[in-house]
């Protein structure tokens, strides 16, 4: 199986199954000198691992990150980095029902079609469960562009199913299950997933990720654009179904007069951009918005085949996501971090010693409270 190494510089060769006996990865490219421990790695694994609330699949995963080569008495050294996470607590005798047919939604079918063969434990190689390895790698990265550019990278969820939800402020987001940037709703949306768990049923979500403090000039024209490369990595995504860079589908109805972001000494007037003009980081926000859609893993009786063609019905028990979109927000994080990550490598490598007099004008004149609405206003 091809295809399972991202990036140019900063690359991140992930393997595992769902039910195997472990989930890893190998980043080659880091460069020496960071500080690293598992620590680091850690605390974001932490906010995507299973069984953090009663919202989210509860499979009991530490998601314990070890480091097996590439850091030497606490420091990168250049060479690749190993990190490992074991499996623990999988449960695959829930799948003993799906070895002969396809789940709807899921990927069961194509990779039966293109391989004749496949793991039906819990995905295998399509399950989520291989995200936490790009978590793990994306720490990496975040570290490492925090210490040298300052950038930040967050998210939160901005839509659950029907509910479209404000942004309020950065500093309730990690103090909810839900990622939510307003509280007020919290006790909402959770009596709205409890009805659709008891359902069997299931829902989508929008993520909204945003860098700040992104220097000007990364990101190249033509095939090495930074959106394009952004695109991409988040559509790598499981279940990830749609992606906004900026004002997204909302420039469809604007006009040309309100989307351009104007320029003045003091800095950009809007953001509608996304922080990228012509797949080149602008200084401001990068903005990149995602679409998830419903958890295909539900216990509603749907209609399936099996491998010989026959009509069968297909009911999923396990544990499972009502809405995987709740633990999707350090995901969309983490491909943030990874794309940042190797294009400041790439800008480094071809375009550090270019300077020129015009002064950055980073940030925006006029700002609102939400980075979303920021974009599509």
């Amino acid at each position: 199986m091809a295809g399972n190494t991202f990036g140019h510089i900063f690359t991140v060769t992930s393997f595992g199954e769902s039910h195997g006996p472990a989930i890893g990865c190998v980043v080659d490219g880091c460069p020496p000198g960071l500080s690293l421990s598992t620590r680091d790695i850690q605390k974001d694994l932490d906010r995507r691992k299973p069984g953090t609330s009663r919202h989210v699949t509860q499979r009991q995963e530490s998601d314990t990150v070890e480091i097996l080569s590439g850091v030497f008495e606490g420091q990168t050294t250049g060479t690749p980095i190993a990190l490992l996470i074991r499996n623990e607590d999988a449960r695959s005798r829930d799948y003993g029902n799906l070895i002969d047919t396809f789940r709807p939604g899921h990927a069961d079918y194509t990779y039966w079609q293109k391989y004749g063969i496949r793991d039906h434990r819990g995905g295998g190689r399509a399950s989520a469960r291989e995200t936490a390895v790009r978590v793990a790698a994306a720490a990496i990265a975040r570290k490492w562009l925090r210490e040298k550019y300052g950038v930040e990278i967050r998210g939160y969820l901005s839509q659950l199913g029907p509910y479209e939800l404000p942004f309020k402020n950065w500093e309730v987001v990690r103090t909810n299950p839900l990622f939510s940037a307003d509280p007020d709703v919290v006790p909402k949306l959770e009596a709205f997933m409890d009805e659709l768990r008891k359902a069997g049923d299931s829902v989508g979500a929008r993520i909204t990720a945003v860098a700040e403090q992104v220097p000007a000039g990364w990101g190249a024209p033509v095939y090495g654009k930074l959106d394009a490369d952004l695109a991409a990595a988040m559509m790598s995504i499981n279940a990830v179904k749609a992606v906004e860079i900026g004002a997204g589908f909302a420039s469809v109805s604007q006009r040309g007069s309100e989307h351009g972001d104007e320029l003045t000494p003091e800095g950009f007037v809007t953001n509608h951009a996304g922080g990228i003009l012509g797949g080149i980081s602008t200084g401001q926000d990068i903005v990149v918005t995602i679409g998830i859609k419903p958890t295909s893993s539900i216990r509603v009786p749907r209609r399936s085949i099996d491998k010989s063609g026959n009509a069968v019905t297909v009911e999923t028990t396990g544990r499972h996501d009502p809405c995987v979109g709740i633990r999707a927000t350090p995901i969309a994080e983490a491909m943030m971090a990874l794309v940042l990550m190797d294009h400041a490598l790439l800008h480094r490598a071809q375009n550090a010693d270019v300077r020129t007099k015009t002064p950055k004008i980073s940030g925006s004149v006029l700002r609102t409270t939400s980075p979303k609405r920021e974009s599509t206003s």
